[in-house]
């Protein structure tokens, strides 16, 4: 680990934690504010990978993973008014989610780095946001998981309410829902961030082809 990673390494904890923190707010009616920030996680390993390599990349995962890890821990000992600044079962899914879904989106960018700019970033990033949207909400939310304990259940039983899929559909938890439109979020929000890849790739000269 050099310091070429620090950034990359520091802008993936400040995801996480942030992510973790501001995935207890609803944004309207279906989205948490969470659905807008972690998928920043994705364009900074594509952007290690493309520039560094996939070693860089795996390295500045793992790394932004214990640090986000260790900070998400520290405030589920942190109580606000609300109660815990990150819900133990919010921080625990946060880790595996990201953990599964980053080293995902590393191996898929490699296997497609060397055909068009776009595919690499934009199929690694759809796979690996399907993949880190269903391991977050089902181990975060899901009335399934019985490991947790009634005070970590406790912290997030909000998520059960049961509601009309998106307003309109058969009865589900409330954390369907969200879920669903989470993804929808990302699948836009891995489009955009294209733009972003490339100018960033294109400054330090990395290949584009």
């Amino acid at each position: 680990m050099t310091r070429i990673h620090l950034p990359g390494i520091a802008a993936m904890a400040a995801i996480v934690v942030a992510s973790n923190i501001l995935v207890q707010f609803l944004f309207g009616q279906w989205l948490t504010w969470g659905a807008f920030t972690y998928p920043l996680a994705f364009l900074v390993t594509d952007v290690m990978n493309r520039i560094y390599g996939m070693a860089a990349a795996r390295k500045v995962v793992f790394a932004g993973f214990v640090t986000g890890v260790i900070c998400s821990l520290i405030g589920s000992q942190i109580m606000l008014e609300f109660g815990p600044a990150v819900p133990l079962r919010i921080a625990v899914a946060s880790g595996t989610a990201f953990l599964v879904a980053q080293m995902c989106d590393v191996a898929i960018f490699d296997r497609f780095k060397s055909g068009r700019w776009w595919r690499a970033p934009l199929i690694s990033t759809l796979v690996g946001s399907a993949l880190d949207t269903a391991l977050f909400f089902t181990i975060a939310f899901s009335a399934a998981i019985p490991f947790f304990g009634a005070d970590a259940d406790a912290a997030i039983n909000w998520s059960w309410e049961g509601v009309p899929f998106m307003g309109a559909g058969a009865v589900v938890p409330l954390w369907v829902s969200l879920a669903f439109a989470d993804w929808c979020v990302k699948l836009a929000l891995a489009l955009l961030a294209l733009v972003p890849f490339r100018i960033i790739v294109g400054r330090f000269g990395a290949q584009t082809t």
